[in-house]
């Protein structure tokens, strides 16, 4: 993905797997589009087993069953090598050019700016022998920055020589007239020609998350395989001979996007060769997400929780912390019932230590393992100097996160302190944990957390911030309220606005807003419509609504009332009492698009 620079090392020469020593469990969803895919996928026993120990799995030396992976090192590509496991193969990280001209397959994951990605391709000699690759038509698949690099160029932060393989330019979505940059989320393929891996896809929604894009050209248009829209037509995915290349995440696109890999690995197989009828999706879906709040209960066992406006713990004498499943199970079973995305909310952990927090960290690693959609990971995510004097970037935090499987990660507290620090001087330093993060990752790997509640006035001349007439008065016939920020958990309220803090991290380089209220969370009477059209109108991001839905119908009045991008839920998930198959259901007899 585009504005992200590499890690430390250029190249990650072989990288290690944590996986189970037992078998790894399968996920499968029962939506219309993913059910063509299901007989290609190995179907295995749905309960999850939570690993007790790790074992290192070696790339394998050659033979038809091991792919070529060019791993740099930036990113989460766990996940491409988790897809490509699942599928049955072994994979051997490029370690030198020669490793690239002696692939019997090569897959190119591109996590990363497009500057720092051509730069680190020259200094490691790998540019020349990647265009020799692809121009003896030998099999390659590039994913995502995979896709841009062989174009001429690209404006980011540019303009920058890509390989020159494909004639055209790459550039950024126009976001005058209102698009919302990043475009992340499910959107249709228009396959254009015989496209081979995508021969079964045809208006079915795959995952996307990126800034920038190339357009179709009459100078290269014999390329162009598949395209898809936002704001104007891109090109979504390119063909020529063996030389395959997707913009959107395939690794992150559930059973459509496992069996566009099946086919680029196994091309010959009669699964791969069968064909299905094609889906229906026709443009960028809404986004529905299943939210697990994780923390130890009081016997120290991690669990998902759900509270009421914040407080997760029963109203019983004992007190204990609410208990509503085991999370890499709950994030399976969404997965299967066809959640697009997957959030952990990491409600204790990374308090003092965050690098040490490994349980939630294997969450993420096993979740990963089985549930290919993308993954959003948040909880005390900062700069911070350990008991014993040492100190940890925000950046270093947020690797740990990306390397054990994260998308996204989440920042709330930072993220408010940040915008008012940035709203007082008016200058961005480049040193908050929200500015790094984006720089180094991407805006779209950035999600800021707003944890705002209702304040009520009579006049909104009476407060600095920006205020909204309510549909609903306040408790003494107030007719207007603001919605007053907080941290550390909804216990400390902080003088600035929900509006004010969206539009400053807007600035400050997040991708995604997820705005919840606390006043609605838990209560189960819908999300709060006056404040989540006050923040999607404001920003050009996409926005997540979130707490307080209790009914199938809440989930398309907030699609239908504001700009929302995607709706999160929680407690009537874990409870059962809404379905997640329901709400899609629901949306679509609305006429709203999703992804089923």
């Amino acid at each position: 993905m585009e504005a992200a620079a590499f890690g430390s090392s250029a190249l990650q020469a072989v990288a290690l797997s944590a996986s189970s020593s037992s078998s790894s469990s399968s996920f499968i969803g029962e939506d219309n589009c993913r059910q063509l895919y299901r007989q290609g996928v190995p179907r295995m026993n749905n309960k999850v087993k939570f690993p007790t120990s790790f074992t290192v799995r070696a790339s394998a030396g050659g033979g038809d069953s091991v792919v070529t992976l060019l791993d740099y090192g930036a990113g989460n590509v766990r996940s491409v090598r988790n897809a490509i496991r699942r599928l049955g193969f072994d994979i051997k990280d490029v370690e030198k050019p020669e490793d690239i001209l002696k692939a019997n397959r090569l897959i190119f994951p591109g996590v990363g700016a497009f500057a720092p990605a051509m730069s680190v391709l020259h200094q490691k000699g790998m540019a020349e022998a990647l265009s020799t690759y692809i121009r003896d038509d030998r099999p390659f698949l590039g994913i995502c920055l995979g896709l841009q690099l062989l174009f001429e160029s690209s404006e980011e932060n540019g303009p920058v020589e890509g390989l020159g393989v494909i004639p055209g330019i790459v550039g950024r979505f126009d976001s005058t007239s209102g698009l919302r940059v990043p475009h992340i989320g499910w959107n249709a393929l228009q396959i254009k020609k015989d496209a081979g891996i995508l021969d079964d896809v045809g208006n079915c929604h795959v995952y996307f998350v990126h800034s920038y894009r190339a357009v179709p050209t009459d100078d290269n248009r014999e390329w162009v395989s598949s395209t898809c829209h936002y704001g104007d037509e891109f090109i979504a995915s390119i063909r020529r001979g063996n030389v395959h290349a997707v913009q959107f995440h395939p690794e992150k696109s559930g059973d459509v996007g496992l069996s566009i890999l099946r086919r680029f690995l196994n091309p010959n197989s009669s699964i791969s060769r069968q064909k299905s009828n094609e889906g229906k999706a026709s443009k960028l879906a809404k986004r529905v997400i299943a939210c697990l709040d994780v923390r130890t209960n009081d016997q120290g066992d991690l669990v998902v929780t759900k509270g009421d406006q914040y407080d997760v713990r029963e109203h019983t004498k004992e007190n204990e912390v609410r208990n509503l499943g085991k999370p890499v199970e709950l994030a399976g079973q969404y997965y299967m019932d066809g959640a697009d995305e997957v959030s952990f909310l990491n409600i204790t952990g990374f308090r003092d230590f965050p690098l040490g927090d490994l349980p939630m960290l294997q969450v993420l690693r096993y979740t990963s393992e089985n549930v290919f959609v993308p993954l959003t990971v948040g909880g005390g995510i900062r700069d911070f100097t350990d008991a014993n004097g040492r100190y940890y970037s925000c950046l270093e935090v947020a690797s740990e996160y990306f390397r054990s499987g994260a998308d996204k990660i989440s920042i709330g507290t930072d993220a408010v302190y940040a915008a008012e620090e940035f709203l007082r001087t008016g200058v961005k330093n480049g040193k908050t944990s929200l500015e790094q993060i984006s720089r180094v990752y991407g805006n779209q790997a950035v999600v800021v957390s707003i944890d705002p509640r209702r304040v009520y006035v009579k006049n909104p001349n009476d407060v600095k911030f920006k205020s909204v007439k309510v549909t609903n008065p306040g408790p003494n016939g107030e007719e207007y309220a603001w919605y007053q920020c907080t941290v550390n958990g909804g216990r400390e309220g902080r003088p600035i606005g929900a509006y004010e803090l969206a539009k400053a991290v807007e600035e400050l380089g997040a991708g995604e807003i997820l705005l919840n209220c606390i006043d609605c969370d838990g209560q189960g009477t819908g999300f709060d419509i006056d404040l989540i059209k006050l923040i999607s109108d404001a920003v050009n991001i996409p926005v997540i609504a979130s707490s307080g839905a209790g009914a199938v119908e809440h989930f398309s009045e907030v699609f239908k009332k504001t700009n929302a991008s995607a709706a999160l839920a929680a407690g009537i998930f874990h409870r059962k009492e809404v379905p997640l198959g329901s709400v899609k259901e629901h949306l679509l007899k609305e006429g709203v698009e999703v992804r089923m």
